[in-house]
């Protein structure tokens, strides 16, 4: 007996298919694709770079979709994180009493 389901490949820098049927989407808003966007973040495997995966997703789908609101979403996750500031503490807190 044979299995005739179709069977898509997975890719695993895309596992749900998310950022895939975002840029299928016509007339999705920013807002949208930022929570599409989270969606998959959440969903990527252990082990997978977010940055490389966006990276990746970029060349895949993004070719002549600068337009799409998704493409400045997933831009933006291919750049580093800035470096974190310490903000706070009891020396941010302590009031000048010169």
């Amino acid at each position: 007996m044979s299995d005739h389901r179709n069977v898509t490949e997975r890719n695993p820098n895309d596992p749900k298919g998310l950022i895939r049927e975002s840029f299928r989407m016509e007339g999705v808003t920013v807002e949208e694709c930022r929570s599409i966007f989270l969606d998959w973040a959440l969903s990527l495997p252990e082990g997978i770079s977010q940055q490389q995966a966006a990276t990746a997703l970029l060349a895949q789908y993004g070719s002549g979709q600068a337009a799409h609101p998704m493409f400045p979403v997933l831009t933006a996750a291919t750049e580093a994180p800035a470096k974190a500031k310490r903000r706070g503490g009891w020396r941010a807190r302590r009031s000048d009493m010169s």
